[in-house]
């Protein structure tokens, strides 16, 4: 793997030490962001943000969150999908009681909240790890989606038992309600990826990444070093849940704009996002991204393929796809443990030594 290339050298040591040292990967990512913040908006249409960006910002926002505790700091979870709950009921509360509150707001506090109830479940990983830690957060996915179930004040006693996103604004413009433009929802959600990317991307490469990669590979041996192992659990359990409770929020407020819990923070959001994880990448932040592009389209493309153009029955492809990703699990964790992510680092490098690939 290549760290720096000829003539690629820095002068100073926060030069050095910025989130991209290298230039190219620099020049890349800032090529990315233009084309996302000044070209997609004016391109898109609500069909492809309803289908494929909205899910893929939100989607990516979760797997960061996911990414920091299983990946960086080896505590497996099974409670994504009641994180996300959290996340979403604790914006409708804050919502329906502070309507002249910015929508902002109501997101990050959101977020706060479910970082608070993660460190609540997060306790149990400071006696136990490894299957028993994922059964114990398998039964806060079951004890939260309960909860939300059966206890109406969280649905503002509502004979439904669903909850529904009013309209609001950000900066004059709706972001949230039918009437929200299509453009409008994806700037707000990308706002908040960009701002979960940075904080990840700074934290994973800084003391708490180093504290939460060491308990990851050894924990006693992170110990004997000087890592708290209480600090390094519940600090990754907190920031881990910070974003999975934004991604929750944005999921239920932006995206569908009503929800009912079980439906849609079941057990099967919970795996939907760790399987982004083991096939973009544990222990990367780009594999989030990739992770979460890959799961979000491949539906996309196969009843583009499968149905429309085949004329397989609906039945069939949705089968099909579910062999593609069990495989994909399979094959990965064999394989490539790294997943897309190492992937496309090799063939980067390879690329960049064209036409002499070692």
């Amino acid at each position: 793997m290549f760290y720096r290339e000829a003539g690629d050298f820095s002068t100073s040591y926060p030069e050095d030490s910025q989130t991209f040292p290298i230039r190219f990967d620099r020049y890349r990512y800032y090529l990315v962001l233009f084309v996302a913040i000044f070209v997609i908006p004016f391109t898109i249409n609500d069909y492809w943000v309803n289908s494929i960006f909205l899910p893929f910002l939100i989607y990516a926002i979760a797997a960061i969150g996911l990414n920091i505790l299983v990946g960086y700091c080896g505590q497996v979870s099974l409670g994504t999908g009641g994180f996300m709950a959290v996340g979403a009921y604790a914006c409708y509360k804050l919502m329906t009681a502070f309507p002249e509150v910015s929508m902002l707001i109501h997101v990050l506090i959101a977020g706060l909240i479910t970082a608070g109830v993660g460190v609540m479940f997060g306790l149990p990983s400071l006696r136990i790890k490894g299957f028993y830690l994922a059964v114990a957060t398998l039964a806060a996915q079951f004890f939260l989606v309960w909860l939300f179930n059966r206890v109406p004040w969280f649905y503002n006693y509502s004979a439904s038992g669903q909850i529904s996103a009013p309209e609001r604004t950000v900066f004059g413009i709706e972001v949230t309600g039918p009437n929200t433009e299509a453009w409008a929802s994806y700037l707000f959600c990308l706002a908040f990826v960009i701002f979960s990317a940075v904080i990840a991307r700074n934290l994973t490469r800084g003391a708490f990444g180093r504290k939460w990669m060491a308990i990851r590979d050894m924990d006693i041996a992170a110990e004997i070093i000087g890592v708290n192992p209480l600090r390094a659990k519940l600090s990754a359990f907190a920031v881990s849940s910070f974003f999975i409770g934004i991604s929750g929020a944005l999921f239920f407020a932006v995206y569908l704009g009503a929800v009912e819990v079980g439906e849609a923070f079941g057990i099967t959001k919970s795996f939907t996002v760790l399987f982004m994880i083991i096939i973009g990448g544990l222990g990367s932040i780009f594999g989030s991204f990739a992770g979460a592009a890959f799961l979000v389209v491949l539906p996309v493309v196969l009843k583009l393929v499968g149905v429309d153009w085949l004329g397989w029955p609906t039945d069939i492809v949705a089968h099909l796809q579910l062999v593609i990703v069990g495989a994909l699990i399979v094959i990965f964790l064999i394989a490539e443990p790294h997943g897309l992510a190492q992937l496309w680092r090799v063939a980067k490098e390879k690329l960049r030594l064209w036409p002499f690939p070692h």
